[in-house]
């Protein structure tokens, strides 16, 4: 055998020569004779591995194969055997298998740059593959699945049955393991033909089915955007179809979740190789620049293009490093975005656009600059945006210069200092100028547009109002066509507000503003105007409505309150922001400055300028108000109001909705009507995000409602448990008494409406700062705590921190018991009753944590308010029955005795029944511990 060894030894090194030489045949036939030879299992593994070699060169792939394996299975980790098999493989089509061996060579030596190649190129290439690894899934067939696609690929059939296979296939690709059915199915390519039908009921059902496969799931969202493009999931939200594009936007979003940071899943090094995302985010990126500026877009698609670049492109936190997403944004898109802006409805050949369209670019502008670091970035912003403006300015071209001026009011409305930048520059002012002489409506409604937007911001409006009055008023009066006329008016109004409500700074001469907003009202109810003419008539009550003569005739007039109501709820929702500025001035729920009189007396003596406060602007007067607007459906249009698009309804207007709200509820007999209509459910988003000030409002306005109402029908449904954080947040120390106080009484009718509602509660971590208002001095917030506490003593954990040691809980309620106020008495007692019936631990802990336990039972036992003394006496049948007999004995032999006696033998009473009953409890009780002899008549 020695010499055999030898033989095969030699053989091996024969077949290596020839190999080296390209004598692919020989070698394998030396080979062959050396492994008939070879009984040594590491060289014979060597051989086989040789010879895997020569087959691959031969391209006998399935023996090249089988030869590595042989050789794999003698050491697993033979690099070269595996990486050999891992050829064969891919060349067979075997690509996972190829993908698992290339995983394992990558992994052995990870700088090997020829693996980490073939692992990315199988990887990337091969969908099925990298989901196969990673799904660890097989194709197979689901007759379920396959019978849905059946029925929605069908010819002739049924819309009713072609509607429910469409839901069915939602459903089921909502759930994880539903998306790998679907996913195993062959589900892609057919989700891929109903995309192609053109029909919109299947585009729609395959869009919503893609965005739940492609949740949460990172190698299933890349494989899908191999299988589908990104190009073509561009061209479904570019249709002119609104649901179509809101489901194409909510897909690109779950992808864009899945591929940043919505996979909870835990990959391996080499999974993570496989899923470098960043390509496909980028190409996502451009894809929707080249959107927002294309004319084969709809407006729709257009406005969700910009709504995902605003959702994904600026940092939500800005803690967050890292902002070159931004920066890309500015090189390739800025003057994508400026040009949506610039564009002028009225002329021909302009991009297909919504009502919102311009607005939500003017918000995403705002986004990106707000993400800018330092002044070099913020400086290049500025340059783009100058030079793109420059380009347009064209002496020859009036349509041309129009789009500039419409460029520089969308920033004015988004980026401000940019805005204003710009029209400063050279010749901007003139053109304004010249355009608001021109013989064109056209060039006039935009250069108007352009004033006002610049004058929006009062403080810096020196330099416009200088110019801009003269110009508008001149147009005011000269011009017969009323959408100039309507414009102009803003404009002045803007200007005119420069004071605030101070009533003593008046821009115009007095009885003017009225005269202005009367004209305004009478536009705002004319049906023939049309709604963005309209819409400025809002615009400029929102700023006369400043002026409280203004705000009571406005409100006086019903049918021009209802008017905006209406035009809040239409399509249109670039109005918001006015109709919250008229509701907020309407209410007086603005911040208000305090006077100090001093400064007043001050400033009257260095005949200094006094804001004054206008007679209407006083309590009664807002208070009718008020119940005016309730009446007219205010409500109705601030819950429409708040269910808007994030994109349009930024977090000032939410503030200001917030505010409104809380105004409304003011009066306890006013919040059924807010419940009635909506309100209640309306608040939480409110109170769940937007500024601080405005989270804060809304949590209080949601307090007020939550603590007079059945929860059931002002938060229907699920929602009830929504309302607890917002409510557990008003009870922080740096929150006003008045919002501690109503925090706490909205917190203990949710306590005393249901366990879950409870339990929810303690889960919020509210147990904390209730027991601390329970030592507040002020004695309505100690009150509403006690009761508050006193409906969550039911609920275990509760229970569970009164029987822990080492803190003061148990002392606190006893004390409780003994102040001098019969509500706090009634729920400290109350809350000892419920804690004392469900732990008998407690009455025994209840007479160690403080001397003058038995003298604040006997008071409370003693009472002359029937249910303090009820809850007393329930204490004591308690104690009795807590399996403590020297407790038992000790209070059977005090005057507690006497007590049970006197009042357990009065005759029947309704009004002290309850105590009656329970002092002859007590004595039975007594007596069945033999503590107490039973009488003899």
């Amino acid at each position: 055998s020695g010499a055999d060894m030898a033989e095969a030894n030699q053989l091996k090194d024969e077949g290596n020569a020839y190999f080296q030489s390209g004598e692919i045949d020989k070698a394998i036939e030396s080979y062959t004779q050396a492994i008939k030879l070879c009984k040594d299992k590491k060289v014979l593994a060597i051989i086989y591995r040789n010879r895997s070699a020569c087959y691959l060169k031969k391209e006998n792939y399935t023996t090249a194969a089988s030869d590595a394996s042989r050789a794999i299975d003698v050491d697993a980790a033979d690099i070269k055997a595996l990486y050999r098999r891992c050829q064969a493989l891919e060349k067979l089509g075997k690509l996972d298998m190829a993908f698992k061996d290339v995983q394992r060579c990558a992994t052995i030596e990870p700088k090997n740059k020829t693996f980490l190649d073939t692992l990315r190129r199988l990887g990337r290439h091969t969908t099925i593959l990298a989901l196969r690894i990673l799904l660890k899934t097989t194709f197979s067939t689901d007759s379920r699945v396959q019978n849905m696609f059946d029925i929605l690929m069908a010819e002739e059939m049924e819309k009713d049955k072609i509607e429910k296979a469409a839901n069915n296939l939602i459903v089921l690709a909502r759930e994880d393991a539903g998306a790998e059915r679907i996913f195993q199915n062959n589900g892609v390519p057919l989700l891929m033909n109903m995309i192609d039908s053109g029909k919109p009921a299947m585009m729609l059902a395959s869009i919503r089915t893609l965005s739940g496969m492609c949740t949460g799931h990172k190698a299933r969202t890349m494989a899908i955007l191999q299988m589908i493009s990104i190009e073509k999931l561009c061209s479904v939200m570019a249709i002119d179809n609104e649901e179509l594009a809101l489901a194409t936007c909510n897909l690109f979003q779950c992808i864009n979740d899945s591929l940043t940071c919505g996979d909870k899943r835990i990959y391996g090094k080499e999974e993570a190789m496989v899923l470098d995302s960043n390509k496909d985010l980028m190409t996502i990126l451009l894809s929707l620049l080249e959107m927002v500026a294309s004319k084969k877009v709809s407006g729709l698609g257009r406005d969700q293009a910009l709504n995902l670049l605003t959702k994904n492109v600026p940092r939500k936190n800005k803690k967050e490093n890292d902002h070159t997403k931004t920066l890309f944004l500015i090189d390739h898109g800025l003057k994508k975005i400026l040009k949506v802006c610039g564009q002028i409805p009225d002329l021909p050949d302009q991009l297909p656009m919504t009502d919102d369209s311009q607005l939500i670019a003017s918000v995403l502008l705002t986004k990106m600059y707000d993400d800018l670091k330092c002044d070099p970035e913020r400086d290049n912003f500025r340059d783009v945006c100058d030079e793109y403006i420059k380009a347009k300015f064209d002496p020859k071209d009036m349509d041309r210069n129009i789009h500039a001026i419409n460029v520089i009011s969308g920033l004015l409305q988004g980026p401000f200092e940019v805005g204003n930048a710009m029209v400063g520059r050279q010749g901007v002012m003139e053109m304004m100028v010249a355009l608001c002489a021109s013989e064109r409506e056209v060039d006039q409604l935009v250069a108007v547009e352009a004033l006002i937007h610049a004058a929006s911001k009062c403080s810096r409006a020196s330099f416009i109002i200088t110019n801009g009055v003269s110009l508008l008023k001149e147009m005011y009066k000269k011009t017969k066509n009323e959408k100039i006329k309507i414009r102009a008016l803003v404009g002045l109004c803007k200007l005119g507000s420069a004071g605030g409500d101070d009533y003593s700074m008046r821009q115009f001469a007095e009885g003017s503003t009225e005269k202005l907003a009367k004209q305004c009202r009478k536009w705002l109810v004319n049906p023939q105007l049309d709604t963005r003419t309209r819409k400025w008539a809002i615009e400029g009550l929102a700023y006369l409505t400043n002026d409280a003569d203004v705000k009571d005739d406005f409100v006086e007039d019903e049918p021009a309150m209802k008017a905006m109501f209406e035009l809040a709820k239409s399509k249109d929702k670039t109005i918001l922001y006015a109709v919250a500025c008229t509701l907020v001035n309407c209410t007086n729920s603005y911040e208000k400055k305090d006077i100090l009189p001093e400064l007043v007396q001050l400033a009257k003596f260095s005949k200094q300028h006094v804001p004054e406060q206008h007679p209407k602007d006083k309590k009664d007067f807002i208070e009718k108000r008020i119940k005016r607007m309730l009446k007219a459906g205010v409500t109705s249009a601030l819950t429409v109001m708040v269910k808007a698009d994030s994109s349009v309804l930024t977090d000032q207007t939410k503030e200001l909705l917030s505010r409104v709200f809380l105004a409304l509820s003011q009066d306890v007999k006013d919040r059924g009507t807010i419940v009635a209509h909506g309100g209640g459910k309306a608040l939480i988003p409110l109170a769940l995000e937007g500024t601080n000030p405005g989270r804060v409002k809304a949590c209080h306005a949601l307090a007020k409602i939550a603590s007079v109402s059945n929860p059931e029908i002002a938060f229907p449904g699920e929602r009830v448990y929504e309302v607890v954080r917002p409510l557990v947040s008003l009870l922080a120390t740096d929150r006003d008494g008045m919002e501690n106080y109503e925090a706490l009484k909205g917190l203990t009718n949710l306590a005393g409406f249901s366990e879950k509602l409870r339990v929810k509660i303690v889960k919020e971590k509210a147990l904390p700062e209730i027991e601390n208002y329970m030592f507040e001095d002020h004695e309505q917030i100690r009150r509403a705590a006690t009761e508050c506490m006193c409906n969550l003593v039911s609920c275990k954990e509760v229970q569970e921190r009164y029987l822990q040691d080492g803190n003061d809980k148990m002392k606190l309620l006893v004390l409780l018991c003994g102040e001098d106020d019969d509500v706090l008495q009634i729920a400290a007692a109350g809350a000892l009753a419920m804690l004392t019936a469900a732990k008998k631990k407690l009455c025994t802990k209840m007479t160690v944590v403080s001397t003058q336990w038995l003298e604040i039972l006997q008071r409370l036992c003693l009472h002359d308010n029937p249910q303090v003394q009820h809850r007393g006496l329930v204490i004591v049948f308690n104690m009795l029955n807590s399996d403590d007999s020297e407790l038992a004995k000790k209070l059977l032999e005090c005057e507690i005795m006497e007590i049970l006696s006197v009042i357990g033998k009065a005759e029947d009473n309704l009004k002290r029944q309850d105590s009656i009953d329970v002092a002859r409890m007590c004595l039975v009780k007594g007596m069945d511990l033999g503590l107490i002899k039973p009488f003899t008549s």
